[in-house]
């Protein structure tokens, strides 16, 4: 199993292949990892070790990433239609349900001004910088570097849908529940110290509903500057666990956990409900 491996190979972010490659997680945070960690440490560490793999829905997966190759360019588009032709089409030739729906959302979104107006700029760039005491990486889906912005596409079921915070003890939206805000503050602060001035992230939502409804969404600063505050101060702790340093612990509820922790003692029937 790979196990923070010597970073002898070089990295060409700017390829898939290398990018989203195990060597770049050790080398690299990324959001993903930082909320994977956040979640549960162990389930995240057995994750990067390869010694485990979370049950995913590449369904939902394929149709986000259906819907983001269309806006990156037509030979990106063209690619992922051909590799994943199997599981695109029926055997007569028509798309599954899904991808009709991703079809929808696509065409819903290329008609509406707006979003035409802020998707000017280079598409699908990597960025990369030391922030927190720790290598971060990311990919942006479009940056304007004249402008100072940058514009991440994001799919989601509905623009109201509410994800439970355990942290707050209460439901917030979509893009606080899957960590979006937090991935807008890292990404204005790497682009901010490669390029030496400010910048500006905004999501662009299309929802998977018939017809799709569709949101330009920005996020308060206070709220970035609260979330770049929380990660700070977990941060470390993390990468001393990443590297060995520090034993993970378990969250007791993921799917990892439920699996592989072991029992102690007793519980109390009030700890049951207990986040």
């Amino acid at each position: 199993m790979v196990s923070n491996p010597n970073y002898s190979k070089h990295l060409d972010l700017t390829k898939d292949e290398d990018y989203y490659s195990n060597e770049a997680g050790w080398r690299y945070w990324s959001v993903s990892q930082y909320k994977d960690f956040m979640k549960c440490e162990s389930a995240a560490l057995a994750k990067l070790k390869e010694e485990w793999e979370p049950t995913s829905d590449p369904k939902a997966l394929l149709v986000g990433n259906y819907v983001h190759s269309y806006f990156e360019s037509e030979q990106a588009h063209t690619a992922f239609k051909e590799q994943n032709q199997a599981k695109l089409l029926k055997k007569n030739g028509e798309l599954y349900r899904d991808f009709e729906i991703a079809e929808q959302m696509i065409q819903r979104v290329d008609k509406e001004p707006f979003f035409n107006f802020l998707w000017q700029g280079e598409k699908e760039v990597p960025v990369t910088g030391k922030l927190f005491g720790v290598e971060w990486k990311g990919k942006i889906d479009l940056l304007n570097v004249e402008e100072g912005y940058f514009v991440d596409l994001k799919t989601t079921r509905a623009l109201d849908n509410k994800i439970w915070d355990n942290n707050q003890r209460r439901y917030v939206s979509f893009v606080e529940g899957y960590g979006y805000v937090i991935q807008l503050g890292i990404y204005e602060k790497l682009l901010e110290m490669e390029y030496g001035k400010p910048f500006t992230g905004y999501i662009y939502a299309v929802t998977k509903e018939t017809p799709s409804n569709v949101a330009a969404i920005e996020v308060p600063e206070i709220d970035k500057r609260i979330e770049l505050d929380f990660v700070k101060e977990n941060i470390k702790w993390l990468d001393e666990i990443k590297n060995g340093q520090e034993r993970p612990s378990m969250c007791g509820k993921c799917e990892f956990c439920r699996e592989y922790k072991k029992l102690n003692g007793f519980i109390s029937t009030h700890e049951l409900l207990d986040g």
